[in-house]
């Protein structure tokens, strides 16, 4: 569809310069007047009077048309103009249909129209000079000026418009960059929230329902456990408060302990395997294991009525794998798709890592991340 450039109104000429636009306007309006009463005839005063009518009145129509209607207008203004500049030497209202052509943003058609307009502008002039030489002489500055203006005046208008509508949509793509910035840390937080929150949540559960079992029993141990509970709630509200604010940086060293904590508050047996001390690891790598290791074990504790969960640490020169175990029923196939696997696999793709899951009389879990730094440093050395 042809596109003319909606926010400059039909009578405004000149972009940003009202005044001026109704200065040319005053101009263009009066000045054929001059050529036209020069003839004697009053069939070409007649005819030299409608054309002048009739192009204001197509001009203002192209300006309002947003389709193919518009090369019917202008192609109208351009037999107008021929018809001026033939009969009375009028070959001015080329500047007009120059400015107007400027403004067509479809590619072919302003190529089509700008090649149309200046070849025939050209040709009239050419056969204006034979058939009435005194007519076109004393003109001849004026002439070039406006055959000039009318090679110019398109490109230079097409382009200015182009590089506005460059400007419009690199705006409006800024601020869809910054409207999805801002829904994706909403759901990094919310993923955080869920992986950080969920898990002392969860934890608080167990040790709550142990402490409720042990309240006869054992009130002792009952009394050890709510505090326990009263501990963990204080570090799931420091960790909430640290993650809304965006400081957190999760290492293994700290998490291994919760994650012992929560495998022994839901009386499982938690066995760690391999080196656990990880060395020149990125933060944010080491960020992106550990919220995902928390998940794991959290997914454990809740859907895989296991008794046992080991972790095992396999350090390779260029990744670090964490692989989860349990000896559990398996995956049930709506977790697969809930919130949590789904949260580890973006945290992994940050950081270009992956995630695999294998169930089979039991689950497990298999982590890995590029060692990026470890590997820059080991080949410096080599």
């Amino acid at each position: 569809m042809t596109r003319i450039d909606e926010n400059q109104q039909w009578y405004k000429i000149v972009p940003g310069s009202p005044w001026l636009s109704i200065y040319i306007w005053i101009i263009f309006c009066l000045l054929p007047f001059f050529f036209i009463f020069r003839s004697s005839s009053i069939i070409e005063i007649s005819i030299g009077i409608a054309s002048l009518l009739l192009f204001f009145l197509s001009y203002y129509f192209s300006t309002k048309s947003r389709s193919g209607l518009v090369y019917m207008w202008i192609s109208f203004e351009i037999v107008i103009h021929l018809t001026m500049t033939l009969l009375f030497g009028y070959v001015y209202f080329s500047i007009f249909i120059a400015f107007f052509i400027g403004k067509i943003q479809h590619t072919v058609g302003f190529f089509i129209m700008y090649g149309l307009h200046l070849g025939l502008t050209i040709i009239a002039l050419v056969v204006g000079f034979f058939i009435d030489l005194d007519l076109f002489l004393p003109q001849i500055p004026f002439i070039i000026i406006t055959v000039i203006g009318a090679i110019l005046l398109p490109f230079n208008l097409y382009n200015r418009h182009r590089r506005e509508n460059l400007e419009g949509q690199l705006e409006t793509a800024k601020e869809q960059i910054s409207a999805l910035h801002i829904i994706a840390e909403r759901e990094r937080i919310a993923r955080d929230l869920h992986d950080t929150l969920g898990q002392k949540l969860s934890l608080i559960g167990l040790k709550s329902d142990l402490a409720y079992r042990l309240v006869e029993k054992d009130p002792e141990r009952a009394k050890n456990e709510i505090k326990d509970i009263r501990e963990t709630a204080r570090i799931a509200l420091k960790e909430v408060r640290e993650l809304v604010a965006g400081m957190r940086a999760i290492t293994l060293n700290e998490e291994l302990p919760r994650i012992e904590q929560i495998l022994a508050a839901a009386e499982m047996d938690c066995v760690i395997k391999g080196d656990a001390v990880i060395k020149r690891l990125p933060t944010i790598t080491e960020n992106v294991l550990s919220m995902c290791l928390k998940e794991a074990v959290n997914n454990v504790v809740k859907h895989s009525s296991a008794t046992k969960c080991s972790i095992t640490f396999i350090q390779k020169p260029n990744e670090l794998i964490a692989i989860v175990e349990d000896d559990g029923i398996g995956l049930p196939e709506e977790i697969d798709r809930g919130t949590g696997l789904k949260g580890m696999r973006e945290r992994l793709h940050f950081v270009n890592g992956t995630l695999s899951i294998e169930s089979y009389k039991g689950t497990t879990l298999i982590i890995k991340v590029p060692n990026v730094i470890t590997h820059q440093v080991e080949e410096e050395h080599v």
